[in-house]
């Protein structure tokens, strides 16, 4: 009998109170809600990242088609300022004529080497890839949590086998 009442003093005295088991799953369900939200402000983190950089992107590629566009209308200005007819309206404009065939004097220099004319065909553009993006980067944390719990469990990685 002394026993007995030992062990029922013994369960009494480490019996819980009811406010005290509450107080335990409320604090549990905060915990669990704190994590969760941890985990959504850390994906919203990166998906905002990723689309300012993406905005970037699109400026950059946005300001390089316009400097090719400037670029392709200054050869063109280029092209009329250098055309034989736009050299000659200008010519006249300074006030030279053209020369007769008899006031045309040849001197011949010895050692004299003409200088090469420069060559003016555009240099090729190097051709602009995509840059690849490896699927790790391009996958939501959700789509990766999916590929985690469908894998089987032989691949997941720290499981031995």
């Amino acid at each position: 009998m002394v026993r007995m009442n030992h062990v029922t003093r013994l369960i009494h005295a480490y019996k819980q109170a009811p406010w005290r088991t509450q107080r335990q799953w409320i604090g549990i369900f905060l915990l669990g809600l704190l994590l969760i939200t941890m985990v959504a402000a850390l994906y919203l983190d990166v998906t905002a990242r990723a689309a300012i950089l993406g905005r970037e992107i699109q400026y950059l590629e946005t300001e390089i088609n316009l400097n090719v566009r400037t670029n392709a209308d200054l050869q063109t200005q280029l092209a009329v300022w250098l055309s034989a007819s736009e050299m000659e309206q200008r010519s006249k404009t300074l006030g030279f004529r053209s020369i007769e065939p008899d006031e045309l004097e040849f001197i011949i220099v010895p050692g004299y080497v003409p200088p090469q004319p420069p060559i003016l065909a555009a240099v090729p553009q190097p051709k602009m890839s995509a840059p690849s993006i490896p699927p790790e980067y391009t996958q939501s944390l959700l789509d990766w949590i999916e590929d985690r719990l469908q894998a089987p469990i032989l691949s997941r990685p720290g499981a031995s086998g």
